[in-house]
């Protein structure tokens, strides 16, 4: 496994994500990846499976400190009380008094920034979330939250793969000593249909996927959370820890992303940034 350390804490940098996976098919998904080797897992309020994935690790037979947990403040509940209440309900649903991991999962802009972070710093002063961070913002949005509002923000979770550069928010994570978890990486199954990672991964015995995944982990200070339902492709995206790329296949990677790369862009979305 290949660790990324942020506040003298080692995040796994490779995890398990659970969007779209529910009820037992979520139970035993998160159950076999943590029997695979697993320990980064992945979740949010608005996936509806908090007691899902709580179950799982609970039945794990595991110590909970050998597991990397991460959940999400859905938009409807980041006001402040609101935003303590969710979380203590979502530690209920997960069965842990901790997640190691807090994310704002969008940002909100009728709330303002400042109420956000001063609740999420109160869940944490209370030993209700290790870490804090946020996904979907801007570097603009990173700006304010880390450099004006001073909020202790290590994370930004962002749909990133070979097809979306996201070069912006690397720099600034890059420059502040946080890191970045990439969310569809393998771009919802479409990076089987590259010529490139096609050719590179024939050449070391890898899948296209693998390839991709394996081209996240390489960059500085880059997490990754595939999601898989079936126990072929879970044990497919573990297996990428016996193999590195060149720079010139790094380079090659990179240079497939597009302007059109961007798969998910809701209405709520911010404007999103641009690659030099």
């Amino acid at each position: 496994m290949i660790f990324i350390t942020v506040d003298d804490k080692n995040v796994p940098a490779l995890g398990f994500g659970t969007w779209q996976l529910r009820g037992k098919e979520c139970t035993a998904a998160v159950a076999k990846a943590i029997d695979i080797g697993y320990r980064h897992i992945d979740t949010a309020q608005i996936y509806e499976n908090e007691a899902d994935v709580g179950a799982a690790i609970a039945g794990a037979g595991i110590e909970r400190k050998e597991i990397f947990l991460t959940t999400k403040v859905w938009m409807t509940n980041v006001k402040d009380g609101a935003l303590q209440s969710s979380v203590d309900e979502s530690l209920k649903k997960l069965k842990t008094d901790h997640v190691d991991l807090l994310l704002i999962h969008w940002p909100v802009k009728d709330v303002p920034f400042a109420e956000q972070m001063k609740s999420l710093a109160q869940v944490k002063a209370a030993g209700k979330a290790r870490l804090l961070g946020v996904s979907n913002f801007t570097v603009a949005q990173m700006k304010e939250v880390v450099e004006e509002l001073k909020a202790p923000i290590v994370n930004n979770q962002v749909e990133y793969h070979p097809y979306l550069s996201q070069q912006p928010v690397l720099d600034y994570i890059n420059e502040h000593n946080m890191f970045l978890t990439a969310y569809s990486p393998l771009a919802r199954g479409k990076v089987n249909d590259s010529k490139v990672l096609k050719e590179i991964g024939k050449k070391l015995g890898k899948t296209p996927g693998q390839v991709a995944l394996r081209w996240l982990l390489e960059q500085d200070n880059v997490a990754a959370i595939p999601k898989a339902a079936s126990e072929k492709h879970m044990r497919e995206n573990f297996e990428i820890f016996d193999f590195s790329l060149t720079e010139d296949e790094m380079r090659r990677i990179h240079a497939e992303a597009r302007p059109d790369g961007r798969m998910i862009s809701p209405d709520w979305a911010p404007k999103w940034d641009k690659a030099a």
